[in-house]
């Protein structure tokens, strides 16, 4: 069952959101050479509790920690250690999502640290353009599948690939809610879009021609691609709107 939110609680979600928009934007500074996920993490746990929210990972099925942390070719699901220092060169998707009064805001983005290859940094660049390509296909009354059809349309003239072991998903008073939301085109989800409806937007986009990840087996969590080569991604939470779309992670 998708959930349609009433007026109340697409009120409390554009907070939630709002929130998980500000985190993004005030750890940014600290996102750079020399930095371990950890001190990102802790971050994150700082500003969260000062605004009168929590982290919603920490303990989400056992997850360690409160934000992921995934570099160069961790797919998601990135585990924040001291002994993941960030270097020049590389990219890190930081996926934060906070629950305030009782509803969730998620949102990811992926950065790069220092001076990457021209090529790395269009990769990370494109990957941010089909996420906006997805949303815009948005709209009340077509269906969940031209979101990925749109993303698929845009990705493949590279030679990227598209992950689809993992989707998007309704959120609200639950993290993970109906629908599964495909970033490649398949009518699995031939679901039409209502006026209402609040899901996220996020393509993993790996760098090579494969979609095939693997996770590692030492901590559950760790996604990585199976052929090692750099996965980018980007998130919005956004709400079905009378006539299109409104991002609720988006200051």
């Amino acid at each position: 069952m998708i959930i349609i939110k009433n007026a109340a609680d697409i009120e409390k979600m554009r907070k939630a959101g709002r929130l998980a928009a500000q985190l993004l934007n005030h750890i940014e500074p600290y996102v750079k050479e020399g930095v371990t996920t950890l001190c990102l993490n802790d971050l994150c746990v700082v500003f969260t509790r000062m605004h009168g929210a929590i982290s919603a990972p920490l303990n989400y099925g056992g997850f360690p920690k409160s934000i992921c942390t995934s570099i160069n070719n961790v797919v998601c699901h990135g585990i924040p250690s001291v002994k993941d220092i960030l270097k020049n060169g590389d990219i890190v998707n930081i996926d934060v999502t906070v629950i305030l009064d009782g509803f969730h805001g998620d949102t990811s983005r992926t950065f790069i640290i220092g001076e990457v290859d021209g090529k790395i940094r269009d990769f990370v660049r494109r990957t941010e353009s089909a996420m906006y390509m997805g949303i815009e296909a948005v709209k009340p009354g077509k269906y969940f599948y031209e979101i990925g059809k749109m993303i698929e349309k845009y990705i493949g003239k590279f030679g990227y690939s598209i992950v689809r072991d993992y989707t998007g998903h309704g959120i609200g008073q639950k993290f993970h809610e109906n629908p599964q939301v495909f970033h490649h085109f398949t009518r699995e989800n031939k679901i039409r879009l209502r006026k209402g409806m609040i899901f996220t937007v996020e393509p993993m986009i790996n760098m090579g021609s494969s979609y095939r990840v693997k996770t590692s087996r030492s901590d559950g969590w760790t996604v990585t691609t199976a052929d090692g080569s750099l996965s980018a991604q980007f998130e919005h939470t956004i709400l079905v709107t009378d006539d299109g779309v409104e991002i609720l992670t988006k200051i």
